[in-house]
């Protein structure tokens, strides 16, 4: 889904336009307090996101997004930005920082690298989750098996017996929807990096 975030009626109406014949889905908002009390932000998606609306803007709107962990990746939309302005923006984590009028070809760009990196930003929350569903016990493995210890050392670490660490390793796995061992590591290593 692509969610259209301006002021201007008339910029929304052009956007939907020109997305709907480029096979994409849009849904807009005119105000920026608005998208922000009713949009579902984890999910995957891509906001084109003006950057000067009334309170509040498309910098305030993207801090507000990034604080309540949005998946959906954010593409800026000015009609008089300048280069320092992009620059911060895609440093806070924006896909890229278009100027208004925005052409077929640099908005498909934008769009197909915004929903890779919604993608990972998903996946990256789901792995958050299910993290959080690991007992304390379960977290203490983990990250044992993160280190590389082996299920005697992380016994003799933490005094229980290498069974119970079997069990609660294999829990880890379960939680986490990990099939490998590396796997589980590559999602730990995502989390905590």
């Amino acid at each position: 889904m692509i969610f259209l975030v301006d002021d201007d009626t008339a910029v929304t109406s052009a956007c939907q336009f020109l997305l709907s014949g480029m096979g994409y889905a849009a849904q807009s908002w005119n105000s920026s307090a608005q998208f922000l009390a009713e949009a579902q932000l984890q999910q995957e998606g891509v906001v084109l996101l003006d950057m000067s609306m009334p309170s509040p803007d498309g910098h305030e709107t993207f801090r507000i997004m990034r604080q309540r962990e949005t998946t959906l990746a954010v593409v800026f939309l000015t009609g008089h930005g300048d280069i320092q302005m992009a620059v911060r923006e895609v440093r806070r984590g924006a896909v890229d920082f278009l100027q208004k009028p925005v052409s077929n070809n640099p908005l498909k760009t934008a769009i197909e690298r915004g929903y890779h990196c919604s993608r990972q930003l998903n996946e990256l929350l789901i792995v958050k989750q299910r993290y959080q569903l690991l007992t304390v016990k379960e977290k203490q493995i983990a990250e044992c098996v993160m280190a590389g210890a082996i299920n005697k050392d992380i016994a003799d670490q933490l005094y229980i017996s290498v069974r119970t660490v079997e069990v609660h390793r294999a829990k880890v796995m379960e939680k986490m929807a990990a099939t490998s061992l590396a796997g589980l590591v590559s999602d730990l290593n995502r989390i905590k990096g």
